[in-house]
């Protein structure tokens, strides 16, 4: 038998931030341990448990290992972590009631009395249901695939208040895809959304665009980590420094995307940005130019903007969807309308202020074809409504990239 373990029992973990929110808890000992499914009997004969959490697709399958379970895991029939109970048995918990709970909360959203509807019908949106009960809904109705009520039935439900998705629909790596229109609904005062990457899904962007308060699921991870560790050890995290963890994961995986005119400094100071902040620095143009095995002058020359423009949005597809980078795009990546959502979901965006008459215009097909001026007033309400935060680079590169980076982690 091994020393006793903390960790993390799942299938799947490789995109798991559990080990440094448990780290930053204090637990340096924590760890991912991937099985297979079918295994459980063998890993509990090889490792005596300290503490253990548990995700897909294991928090049914480790009940029968249990000795007793709390009053929430045993409601809803989902264990999410584990802790020895002094007899050589196991206590299961299930601690992302306290953590969706938690999401809740944050994102000013209320149960009491309030109408819930749940997409999803497996453990999580048991989780769901089990706090919103708890907390005093007044009606919840969990939708499925397959049996009644269905995703076609969603117009019977229009008027309530508070929508939660426990689906894995959106997640990474299968970003910009949502489980329904929001426009079905005409009251909701919350989306909530379990999912934690990307930081803000297809639903959850629509929701901001429709001004609906929403939360993606990192808060909920950080919250129910939080009490997992108070089962390990003991140790009670206050609320501040609950917020501080969420911070903290999220400066670590949010990417900073540097938008603005050809020629204004992105990959100087995108350049510098990754030197500062120790990320990885993608610039879009130069991905273009690997996957086409041709300049960019040429792509435009044999497909024109619009074939350019696929091939642009082909890369921020692929890399607007990674995390903790520093994306650099090209002048033109605000023309397509699609590319925000893209640049959003993971993004924070930075839009580079320089005087035109600085601009370079040297291997830039578009600024060689038409006035500066007149390409600057055509982008203007685009890239206003793109980015979040407007950078002056009238200045040294330097600078610039370091009023970004004090900014991004003030603001995280």
């Amino acid at each position: 038998m091994s020393e006793p373990v903390y960790g993390l029992i799942g299938s799947t973990l490789r995109h798991s931030w559990s080990v440094p929110i448990h780290k930053e808890l204090g637990n340096t000992d924590y760890q991912l341990f991937e099985i297979a499914d079918g295994v459980l009997d063998q890993f509990f004969s090889q490792h005596t448990v300290a503490g253990l959490n548990v995700t897909i697709p294991f928090k049914r399958s480790v009940i029968p290992f249990c000795s007793s379970l709390d009053e929430s895991a045993s409601e809803i029939g989902s264990v999410n972590t584990l802790i020895p109970d002094g007899n050589g048995g196991l206590i299961g918990y299930n601690t992302d009631a306290y953590g969706l709970s938690y999401m809740a909360k944050r994102a000013g959203a209320s149960f009491k009395d309030a109408k819930v509807i749940i997409l999803g019908t497996g453990g999580t949106s048991r989780t769901a249901t089990y706090v919103a009960r708890k907390e005093g809904a007044a009606q919840i109705v969990s939708i499925s695939r397959t049996e009644h009520p269905t995703y076609d039935s969603l117009s019977e439900y229009s008027d309530f208040d508070i929508l939660i998705n426990t689906t894995p629909v959106g997640m990474y790596p299968d970003t910009g895809i949502s489980p329904v229109d929001l426009t079905v609904f005409s009251s909701l005062n919350c989306v909530l959304d379990v999912i934690y990457n990307p930081a803000r899904t297809k639903l959850l962007m629509q929701a901001e665009k429709l001004a609906i308060p929403y939360s993606g699921g990192l808060p909920m991870l950080v919250a129910q980590a939080c009490e997992s560790e108070r089962l390990f050890t003991g140790k009670t995290t206050p609320a501040a420094e609950i917020e501080n963890l969420i911070s903290m994961i999220r400066a670590k995986t949010e990417n900073i995307v540097i938008i603005g005119m050809p020629g204004c400094g992105k990959t100087t100071v995108g350049n510098l940005l990754g030197k500062l902040s120790e990320r990885p620095v993608i610039d879009i143009d130069t991905e273009i130019e690997k996957d086409a095995g041709i300049s960019i002058p040429a792509i435009f020359s044999e497909s024109g903007e619009s074939g350019f423009r696929k091939l642009e949005t082909r890369q921020l597809a692929k890399y607007g969807k990674e995390s903790g980078i520093i994306l650099v795009t090209g002048g033109g990546s605000v023309t397509r309308e699609e590319n925000y959502d893209l640049l959003h979901q993971n993004g924070i965006l930075y839009q580079l202020d320089r005087d035109l008459s600085l601009l370079s215009k040297e291997g830039r097909p578009i600024s060689l074809s038409m006035d500066l001026n007149d390409l600057f007033n055509i982008r203007k309400p685009m890239y206003d409504s793109f980015r979040d935060y407007l950078i002056d680079n009238n200045r040294t590169p330097q600078e610039a990239a370091e009023d970004i980076w004090r900014h991004f982690l003030e603001h995280c």
